[in-house]
């Protein structure tokens, strides 16, 4: 579980990361398709063994689940969450600046070219890091 859950918990956008705790969470990431994968095969073989002990039906039930559990933690193991999250915004939508409902503290990412404008949301871009768009005739990718 932690192999799944701590990298995500760390790396997400808007929240402040220390140098050691990105570290230890892109090392856990490198390495938790191997560590899941083996996590997972001890779980069925604990599962197996206890379940020639002849234990009572209710802790057979739980050491299936929990060896299920194991397996389903590994394959998401090797899901790339991140591109899940941060996808790129293919198809940008914009409003009229007197439309714009913003707080007044939100940053953008400005961009002009000729008498084209266009202004990115830093929120926005956060989580999608990317989006592509064209600005006065000229295709641009704007990221953050």
């Amino acid at each position: 579980m932690v192999c799944v859950a701590y990298p995500i918990y760390v790396i997400r956008p808007f929240r402040a990361q220390g140098a050691r705790e990105l570290a230890v969470a892109l090392v856990v990431s490198r390495f938790r398709p191997v560590f899941s994968a083996v996590l997972a095969l001890v779980a069925i073989w604990a599962a197996v063994g206890y379940w020639r002990e002849n234990a009572r039906i209710w802790r057979r039930i739980v050491m299936i689940v929990g060896a299920v559990f194991a397996c389903v933690l590994a394959v998401l193991a090797r899901v790339n969450v991140y591109e899940l999250m941060f996808h790129p915004i293919e198809r940008v939508e914009f409003v009229a600046g007197a439309d714009l409902k913003l707080d007044k503290d939100d940053k953008l990412i400005a961009v002009k070219i000729g008498k084209t404008a266009r202004a990115y949301p830093i929120r926005t871009m956060g989580y999608h890091h990317i989006a592509n768009d064209l600005v006065g005739g000229t295709a641009i990718v704007a990221t953050y």
